[in-house]
């Protein structure tokens, strides 16, 4: 009983690492794990903190400015009794004060207000920039797990190849020792054999090699069990695709990129009205409350004036409006205005820069899609023949008509034939995906 008991704890202990196993990744997956995990994208949300709490500081800014003040003075030299106005020679005397001061801004050229506005454009700005990381991060990994796809696509060819010579050399060999074919052509396939061993063996390292960069854009430790969803990649394949330039590109003026320089943009010119909220007059309320006590003051029966009803009576509460002109500050305003026009028509530049860039990126990738649409379709047409032509060679060979090196150029031929039409078909699925970017399409496969 105590044996069944701990082989089924065994058992249980090693489910999950089973499960773990056996679990594979789809694309989606991928893409949500880096969002959540990438330092990069980290790193640009605490910018985003950041900027939050300098809206928070904007926001505030529009408070009134509160301050509060105590002091307590010793004087041994001479004196004046503030209630009579009395000096007093040589004696000592204290004085405690207690100030409560407030003011605000009623008018700064609108300098706050702007400031608040472009504060919050710099929010936008960075959660923005948060969703283009998170673009590019996406990209990266389609590419890279359409790698894998093709790598284990060749790999399953270049297995398929060698399990087709292995038997063939075994034809080879019955039909050397029957008398039908010369011991070359058993040499001969041999070679292709060994070759044959040698390109699944590459192809097999490739796939662990795509499978790390995958595992390195993920962010996660080596781990020779991680394994990726197969998908029908024939399904990825449309009859028809929009491939108008036009039409994606107006549909790609939402992505982060282009609404990033956007909203710096619009930042830029609240900064430049910031900058000329300077030139204008400021009107202040200040308002303080105050009071104080002296040892100097008696009270009118000569006796020491107490300190709590000096305090009572000592009140003096005051309110002023102030108005502060700005008339010369060493051009330090106007170099400001100029600064800042500058970096916005700098910002307006960047704006043109990245939708020409984006313009030239559709084009690419439409003429691309194009490209590879047409050498998937001939290399198809190349294969499907190939595959035909090596039929009949291998027909004709295993009745003894061809001998072995005919057999091994064909085979090379459908090869080669196999690998540029994979090469075409997962360079066509990546640019489709491409253009589903630029229209807003989620990846996926």
């Amino acid at each position: 009983m105590r044996l069944t008991i701990h082989i089924a704890a065994i058992v249980l202990g090693l489910l999950p690492f089973q499960l773990h196993a056996q679990d594979s990744w789809s694309l989606e997956r991928c893409i949500r794990y880096a969002w959540d995990n990438n330092l990069t994208i980290r790193q640009q949300s605490l910018e985003t903190v950041r900027s939050e709490a300098m809206l928070m500081q904007s926001r505030l800014s529009f408070l009134p400015s509160i301050s509060a003040s105590f002091g307590h003075n010793l004087n041994w030299g001479r004196s004046v009794d503030l209630q009579n106005l009395e000096i007093i020679h040589n004696k000592l005397s204290q004085s405690t004060s207690a100030s409560a001061n407030a003011s605000i801004y009623l008018l700064d050229g609108l300098s706050k207000l702007n400031n608040l506005k472009s504060s919050r454009k710099s929010v936008e700005i960075s959660l923005q920039e948060v969703e283009r990381l998170k673009d590019e991060i996406s990209i990266s990994i389609v590419k890279s797990y359409l790698q894998i796809l093709l790598s284990k696509e060749i790999e399953a060819s270049a297995i398929e190849s060698l399990n087709a010579v292995t038997a063939q050399r075994e034809r080879t060999k019955l039909l050397v020792e029957a008398g039908n074919q010369p011991y070359s052509s058993l040499l001969e396939i041999e070679s292709q054999l060994a070759s044959e061993r040698v390109q699944a063996v590459t192809a097999g390292n490739q796939v662990i090699t795509n499978t790390l960069a995958l595992q390195q854009l993920l962010d996660l430790p080596y781990d020779p069990e991680f394994r990726i969803e197969i998908p029908d990649t024939d399904c990825l394949l449309p009859e028809s695709t929009d491939m108008n330039t036009e039409e994606i590109y107006s549909a790609a003026q939402s992505m982060p990129v282009i609404q990033s320089a956007r909203l710096a943009l619009d930042k830029g010119e609240l900064d430049l009205r910031t900058a000329r909220g300077q030139y204008y007059p400021k009107i202040s309320l200040s308002a303080s409350y105050g009071t104080f006590f002296s040892s100097s003051t008696f009270a009118p029966d000569g006796s020491v004036y107490p300190f709590f009803e000096q305090f009572r009576d000592n009140i003096n509460p005051s309110i002023s409006i102030g108005l502060t002109i700005p008339i010369f500050n060493n051009w330090s305003t106007k170099a400001n205005v100029e600064n800042a026009r500058a970096a916005k028509e700098s910002l307006e530049l960047d704006l043109k820069i990245k939708q020409q860039t984006l313009y030239k990126e559709i084009q690419t990738a439409v003429t691309e899609a194009g490209t590879y649409l047409r050498q998937m379709e001939a290399a198809l047409a190349n294969m499907n023949s190939m595959r035909e032509s090596f039929r009949y060679v291998e027909e004709k060979f295993n009745a003894g008509a061809l001998n072995g090196t005919d057999y091994t150029v064909a085979m090379s031929n459908l090869k080669k034939a196999e690998s540029e039409y994979l090469q075409a078909k997962y360079q066509y699925i990546f640019q489709l995906k491409i253009i589903d970017f630029y229209k807003g399409v989620p990846l996926s496969l």
